[in-house]
């Protein structure tokens, strides 16, 4: 896995300006609080994406692993961003009472949006595990 910092990078700045992107599209959302949502988690993980890149060769992993916290990482990152942007298409509630306002979705969409951040919460946090795993002081020595 040469390169793979510069890889990350590059995911991070493509996701941050996804999430740019989406700021611009705020307004035309069923919920619009969950398009605010959506565009700063694009934004926010993109530049966790570019940092993780920045780190990436000091995570001492063997390679299997350190491909899973690779993989974990992309598929936390861009689906989050995904499925928040669902969510504020769709207007629904799952999971999210905060920005939901009032708002709900058809039961197949609440449903879509609630499988999708929880692979994404489960998944997410199985990469940072990995991730710091790695950059244990003893895994540097």
């Amino acid at each position: 896995m040469q390169d793979t910092n510069r890889r990350l990078m590059w995911h991070g700045m493509l996701l941050f300006l996804l999430g740019l992107l989406t700021g611009f599209a705020e307004g035309s959302f069923a919920n619009v609080r969950m398009g605010l949502a959506a565009h700063l988690e694009g934004v926010m993980n993109g530049i966790f994406l570019v940092a993780l890149g920045a780190v990436w060769n000091e995570v001492n992993l063997p390679p299997q692993t350190k491909a899973i916290a690779y993989w974990t990482a992309l598929y936390g990152t861009y689906v989050n961003w995904l499925v928040t942007t669902l969510a504020a298409v769709f207007g629904t509630a799952a999971l999210s009472p905060i920005t939901a306002a009032g708002h709900s979705g058809q039961p197949w969409q609440e449903s879509l949006v609630t499988a999708g951040f929880l692979s994404v919460g489960l998944l997410i946090v199985a990469s940072a595990v990995l991730v710091l795993w790695g950059l244990r002081a003893r895994a540097l020595s």
